[in-house]
């Protein structure tokens, strides 16, 4: 009783000590941190400036916009200003366009680049490696020379001015997705292959049930990539569309900029609405994407 009361004791001891060093060291690295943290939310408001002056502008007036002094907030806000940009275009049309085709690139990528990914990751054939470096070599290709074979392909088919030239090439996988996944692929041990293969699963069955579940963190990767590379998309829909009612909001923004001046009050409105879906979809999604490209940087 008395040796089971002396190593509580000492236990004890050990465990305030330990509760001391690191007050100390807290209190110490304390000045820094309040250092670094002051120094981040100055970078963040720095940061914010952008959004702030867009939202400044959209509730000016237009001779209100370029005066001189700077005005950060105005004195009368025209909240009109938003109602009359959306009346002035069909800017929910256009917003209903982009999430049109957001939604089915994202899910044509979401489709195609785990099978591809698969192939390169998990299956050996001959020429792979070739493939895969000529799979790469497509990311040094600039996008807008790819428009020209892109639309004499799609005029032979028939397909301009409809929404397949956007949307189909996406279920083929974009390259970097597939580096992506592949890297991340090669990283998962190849005994649960096994493990499932001997359980009497098939390649589709590991795939889905065993692989992708693990593929989490790049998944969010994806999502997030291309739902902001196709909603800010502008040189493909303004190529390939050719109704004026079929314009995303990428394209229908730059109607207001006017061959000789630029509503900018208005255009300023019709802005930040449009990057609401991109906030939120970040603001839902920043803890995912962060630890995604963390674990890819780690485990690529």
């Amino acid at each position: 009783m008395k040796t089971e009361t002396l190593a509580s004791s000492r236990t004890q001891e050990i465990m305030d000590l330990h509760k001391a060093r690191v007050g100390r060291r807290n209190r110490r690295a304390l000045p820094k941190n309040i250092l670094i943290y002051a120094f981040m939310t100055g970078l963040a408001f720095l940061f914010m400036l952008p959004i702030f002056w867009m939202a400044s502008t959209s509730l000016k007036l237009p001779r209100e916009v370029f005066a001189f002094p700077m005005e950060w907030l105005p004195s009368n806000p025209q909240w009109g200003n938003y109602e009359e940009a959306f009346s002035k275009f069909p800017l929910w049309r256009f917003m209903w366009n982009s999430t049109y085709m957001v939604v089915l690139s994202t899910i044509g990528q979401l489709i195609s680049v785990p099978l591809i990914a698969y192939g390169f990751a998990r299956f050996e054939f001959p020429g792979k490696n070739i493939l895969f470096m000529l799979m790469l070599a497509t990311l040094m290709v600039p996008t807008h020379i790819k428009f020209i074979p892109l639309y004499w392909m799609f005029q032979q088919l028939g397909l301009i001015g409809t929404y397949w030239p956007i949307i189909l090439p996406e279920f083929f996988g974009h390259p970097f997705f597939i580096f992506l996944m592949t890297q991340y692929m090669r990283s998962i041990p190849k005994e649960l292959d096994e493990a499932a293969r001997l359980d009497g699963a098939g390649s589709f069955t590991i795939l889905y049930r065993v692989i992708l579940p693990l593929c989490k963190p790049v998944l969010a990767v994806i999502v997030v990539f291309s739902f902001l590379w196709n909603w800010n998309e502008f040189m493909a829909p303004l190529i390939f569309l050719d109704d004026f009612e079929e314009y995303p909001i990428s394209v229908g923004l730059a109607f207001f900029q006017g061959r000789y001046s630029v509503e900018w009050h208005l255009f300023m409105a019709a802005t930040l609405v449009s990057i609401l879906p991109v906030l939120v979809l970040y603001f839902f999604a920043q803890r995912h994407l962060i630890g995604g490209l963390s674990a890819i940087g780690l485990k690529g």
